[in-house]
Formats: C-alpha cells, sequence, structure tokens
C-alpha cells in the first residue's frame, strides 16, 4: 500500500478499528491521522482538511487524544498556530495512564473481598484481583523487553 488513496483507506479502517474498541470516532480518526502523516506536527487546520471535517470538529478529539497521552503540543518556530506531535514511546505511556486506572479497580475489588464472605462473590472477586495483580507485575518486564526489542531493530527503515 503505498499510494495516497491506499493510505487513506488504511487510516480509515484502523480509525474503525478504534472505534470498535470502544475509541470515540472523531478521536479515532484523529489519532489515526497522526499515526499515518509524515509530517513532523500537525495544527487542527491540518487534521481538518485531511478528515475532511471542520477545524471546530477536530479539537475535542485532539482534547481527547493528548489526554489519553498519545500525542503532545509541539513548538514549531515561526508559526502562530498550536501544532500536535506523537509522543515517543506513545503506547507505554498510554498503557503507563491505564495502569493507574487499573490500581483503581484492584483498590475498589479489595475492598469487595473484604467485604463478602465465603462463596462465588469471594471466588469471583479474588480471581479478578489475582488476575490484576499477576498483570500489573508482569507488564514492567514486558514492556522493558519490548523496548529493548525495539531499540535492536531501530536501524532498520522501508523504502
Amino acid at each position: 500500500m503505498t499510494g495516497e488513496t491506499d493510505r487513506r483507506e488504511a487510516a480509515e479502517s484502523l480509525a474503525l478499528a478504534l472505534v470498535g474498541a470502544g475509541m470515540q470516532r472523531m478521536a479515532a480518526r484523529a489519532l489515526a491521522a497522526f499515526l499515518f502523516s509524515d509530517k513532523e506536527s500537525l495544527t487542527a487546520g491540518d487534521l481538518a482538511e485531511e478528515l475532511g471535517v471542520s477545524a471546530g470538529s477536530v479539537s475535542g478529539a485532539i482534547k481527547m487524544v493528548a489526554q489519553m497521552g498519545l500525542i503532545e503540543r509541539s513548538f514549531v518556530a515561526g508559526s502562530r498556530r498550536e501544532h500536535f506531535r506523537m509522543r515517543d514511546n506513545a503506547w507505554t505511556t498510554l498503557y503507563s495512564r491505564q495502569h493507574s486506572i487499573i490500581d483503581d479497580v484492584l483498590s475498589a475489588v479489595e475492598r469487595g473481598v473484604d467485604a463478602v464472605g465465603a462463596g462465588p462473590a469471594y471466588g469471583r472477586l479474588t480471581y479478578m484481583r489475582d488476575f490484576y495483580t499477576y498483570l500489573l507485575n508482569e507488564v514492567p518486564a514486558l514492556v522493558e523487553r519490548f523496548e529493548e526489542q525495539r531499540s535492536g531493530r531501530r536501524g532498520e527503515s522501508r523504502p
């Protein structure tokens, strides 16, 4: 897929998959635009033009994707417009933010484990607690191995 039409179709396909995973439609389209762009940074106007929507309609999407930790403001010398770029290590940043959500869930589950007696509820809650505790303990090592693997492939490039 090297043509512009193929590129746009692939971006829209990714956006649809993200919507299917629960992301808001415009945020998904904006994220896909950032991922598929060869520009260092994009403005709301750039996104609006790329997506064929008004600049105002992308402002909420930019805010949402920025709150997720996937994009950040970027300084562009001589420009008066606000620029955004994909964060370095965006996906590990996203996981780090989700990690705090899982911590909150674990705290609530722990309260549940303490509140119920022996029985099916206790079994379900302890299973959930044990699963997420295991996951949280394992993920840092997975991220580290992932980063090591990535650093070994950095010299690769595509034509």
